[in-house]
C-alpha cells in the first residue's frame, strides 16, 4: 500500500496547514518542493559518493527508504500525488493528478550530475506548480537548481518546500521526508484530522481544500509543451569544424538563446566530445523541435539529454 500525505516532514504542522492558515493573506504565485525523501537520498548519494543510480537504489532499499518496488518514488509518482494536493490548496483548483507531468530520476547519469556541479547547479527532483498566463503548471521532474539556493543544499531523506506568496515573498519549510518514523507521524496526524472532521459541526466545517466545491476555479492545467523554463542540454558530437555553428543555428531558429556553454576537450585519439548548454527561458515545444533537428545531424551521436532548470527567484 502506498500512503500519500502532504504532511511529510514539515514540523510543527503539516504543510497544508501552513498554506491554509499561515499564508492565508497571500496569493500564492508558485510552489517548488523536494517532496520525496527517497529520490532526494538517491541523488545526494550519487553526487557525494559518485555512485551509479542502481547501486544507490539498492542501498536505499536496504535502509528502508525505498520499497521493494520503488517505482512510485524514483519515477516521481509519489511526488506528483503530493503536488496535485498542494496545487489544489494553493490555487483552488480540483485535484487533477492525471494532468500532472511526471518524470523520474532513473535515467540520470553521473555525467550530468558532474556537469551540473561544474556549472554551479545541483540536480533535484522537484514538484513545481505555478500560476502562468494560460493556466496552472503542474510538473514533477529532475531540475537544475543554483547551488547557492537553500533548497539545493537539502540532502539525504530531507524534504523542503519553497512557496512564493505575493505579500510574504519566498519562504521555505524543511523536515524529514522518508523513513518509518516520519511516515508514522504523518499517518497519525491525518487520523487525528479525520476524527476532528467527524466530530465537527457539519454546517461549519472548513472544506478539505479550503474552497467549497462550487467555488473551485476552472483554470486549466498547462500542457508540458506550453511550459516556459530554462534548460540544460547535453549532446555528444563528432569533433569536427562547424558542428557547434550548426547546433546554435538550429537553436536560434527555434527562438532559443544560450546562457552558458561548456565544450569538453577530446582525449588523445578521441573523436567524440560533449557539448553542454544552458539556455535562457524558452517554450518547451520549441526546445523539443530543436532537439529533434539536432539529433538528425550526422555529426550528433545519439539523443540529446534535456534537464529543466529553475532559478527559483
Amino acid at each position: 500500500m502506498h500512503y500519500v500525505s502532504t504532511r511529510g516532514g514539515v514540523p510543527p504542522q503539516r504543510f497544508s496547514d501552513i498554506l491554509l492558515e499561515g499564508l492565508a493573506a497571500n496569493r500564492i504565485e508558485w510552489i517548488a518542493g523536494i517532496i520525496n525523501g527517497t529520490s532526494n537520498f538517491i541523488l545526494s548519494e550519487m553526487r557525494d559518493k559518485g555512485l551509479p543510480f542502481a547501486t544507490v537504489l539498492a542501498e536505499a532499499q536496504r535502509m528502508g527508504y525505498a520499497e521493494t518496488d520503488p517505482t512510485f518514488d524514483i519515477e516521481g509518482i509519489d511526488a506528483a500525488h503530493k503536488l496535485t494536493i498542494l496545487a489544489a490548496l494553493a490555487f483552488g483548483i480540483p485535484m487533477q493528478f492525471a494532468k500532472a507531468y511526471t518524470e523520474g530520476i532513473s535515467r540520470l547519469t553521473q555525467e550530468d550530475i558532474g556537469y551540473a556541479e561544474e556549472l554551479g547547479y545541483r540536480i533535484k527532483l522537484l514538484g513545481i506548480t505555478r500560476r502562468a498566463k494560460k493556466g496552472i503548471e503542474l510538473r514533477v521532474h529532475p531540475t537544475l537548481v543554483p547551488a547557492r539556493r537553500l533548497i539545493a543544499n537539502v540532502e539525504g531523506v530531507m524534504n523542503a518546500i519553497l512557496v512564493k506568496g505575493d505579500a510574504v515573498g519566498a519562504t521555505m519549510y524543511y523536515g524529514a521526508g522518508a523513513g518509518s518514523q516520519p511516515t508514522a507521524s504523518a499517518v497519525v496526524a491525518d487520523l487525528v484530522d479525520v476524527t476532528r472532521l467527524i466530530t465537527a459541526d457539519p454546517e461549519h466545517r472548513v472544506p478539505h481544500l479550503a474552497f467549497q466545491p462550487d467555488q473551485l476555479s476552472d483554470t486549466p492545467i498547462l500542457p508540458i509543451g506550453e511550459v516556459e523554463t530554462s534548460y540544460y542540454l547535453r549532446m555528444r558530437v563528432l569533433d569536427r569544424p562547424g558542428v557547434l555553428a550548426r547546433i546554435t543555428r538550429i537553436l536560434a531558429d527555434s527562438r532559443i538563446s544560450i546562457d552558458a556553454m561548456v565544450q569538453k576537450e577530446p582525449g588523445e585519439g578521441e573523436k567524440r566530445v560533449d557539448i553542454v548548454m544552458l539556455t535562457h527561458r524558452a517554450i518547451e515545444k520549441n526546445v523539443n523541435a530543436a532537439m529533434a533537428r539536432i539529433e538528425r545531424l550526422p555529426t550528433v551521436i545519439g539523443k540529446v539529454t534535456r534537464i529543466r532548470l529553475e532559478e527559483l527567484l
